[in-house]
């Protein structure tokens, strides 16, 4: 198993000066949650303001990562996973509205994205652990386990209840997205314009600009080696999510399998080796960089809501992609829209 942060943060995150020019103070604060490690970054005048703000938003990560946690066995999203497939169970309309988001997204990506993939993360030993090679008849019997239709959810008294026994909702692909959106808001409610929150380096959302420059840059790494750039963005108010297959894999057989799993087959995602999607909302850009990768580019071509820009990385082998000389020589990472 192996694990590579995606985006690289330019020289502007890594500047150490304390004062800018105009007099602009930088406060960093870093918080592990979720399973790796929370990095704000922001700009402002008022010193003891900012350091409010930016322990303001760290909290709210540790606060969500004891309300979504898998591996909390008293958080809001364990006791739905123990309980909904038995009776209905209440939740938080935090929660509830969460939950419904995803659904959407499972609507919208023809079923790419399903956060009741957490059997399968289980039996291809991706919950806890490092991954393996499970026999076929473990994926058929995680499959039948599995499937958003079968999340029920009652508006009326924030209800949430599985269809099917044995099913797991899994917080990986929306979570870090949906936190750093929180961490933004707050630091908009106590007044910063200027700011960068990134979540182990995949998710990461810019807040306005930092000082005497046009936006923030991002790197995104070379997929095939990790101490290249492949392209570089300027982003400003907007986000920018990154999966690729060399975030956590294993090798079996002389293959490759990456935690990235197609819902629909039960088995990992091929024809992708990286993925970026840049939208107005972090929890969008995670969200759909899973249907993009799983889909393809032609697919995602077609689908990607409007507003939304990916930056999509073939892996070029004859039978997956056009990317090939026999079809004609093309870059083989490209930007949509």
């Amino acid at each position: 198993m192996s694990f590579v942060p995606a985006v690289f943060l330019s020289a502007l995150l890594a500047a150490q000066a304390a004062t800018t020019p105009g007099q602009m103070m930088r406060v960093e604060t870093n918080v592990p949650a979720m399973g790796g490690t929370f990095s704000i970054i922001a700009y402002g005048s008022d010193s003891t303001k900012l350091r409010s703000a930016t322990e303001a938003a760290a909290e709210e990560a540790r606060r969500l990562d004891e309300v979504m946690s898998n591996y909390v066995p008293t958080s809001e999203w364990s006791d739905i996973n123990h309980e909904a497939s038995q009776h209905p169970v209440r939740v938080s309309e935090e929660m509830f509205n969460l939950i419904a988001d995803c659904l959407q997204y499972s609507k919208e990506s023809e079923g790419a994205f399903d956060i009741t993939v957490g059997p399968l993360m289980k039996v291809w030993g991706f919950y806890k652990g490092s991954g393996h090679l499970p026999h076929r008849a473990e994926v058929r019997t995680a499959l039948a386990h599995i499937g958003y239709q079968n999340v029920e959810l009652n508006r009326a008294n924030h209800s949430v209840r599985f269809l099917r026994s044995g099913m797991n909702i899994d917080p990986g692909g929306i979570g870090k997205g949906y936190a750093v959106d929180r961490m933004i808001n707050i630091l908009k409610e106590y007044g910063v314009k200027s700011a960068l929150i990134s979540a182990a380096r995949s998710s990461i959302y810019a807040l306005g600009t930092p000082p005497g420059e046009p936006g923030w840059r991002a790197q995104i790494r070379d997929p095939k080696d990790g101490s290249k750039v492949a392209t570089e963005v300027l982003l400003r108010d907007e986000s920018m999510s990154t999966s690729g297959n060399y975030e956590k894999f294993f090798m079996a057989e002389g293959q490759l399998y990456s935690h990235i799993m197609d819902p629909r087959t039960g088995f990992p995602a091929q024809g992708m080796i990286q993925v970026s999607v840049i939208t107005p909302r972090c929890i969008d850009s995670e969200a759909w960089t899973k249907p993009v990768y799983i889909q393809g580019r032609r697919w995602a071509a077609n689908h990607l809501p409007k507003g939304f820009r990916a930056y999509v990385c073939e892996d070029g082998q004859p039978e997956r992609g056009p990317f090939t000389a026999a079809r004609g020589e093309k870059e083989p990472c490209v930007w949509l829209r």
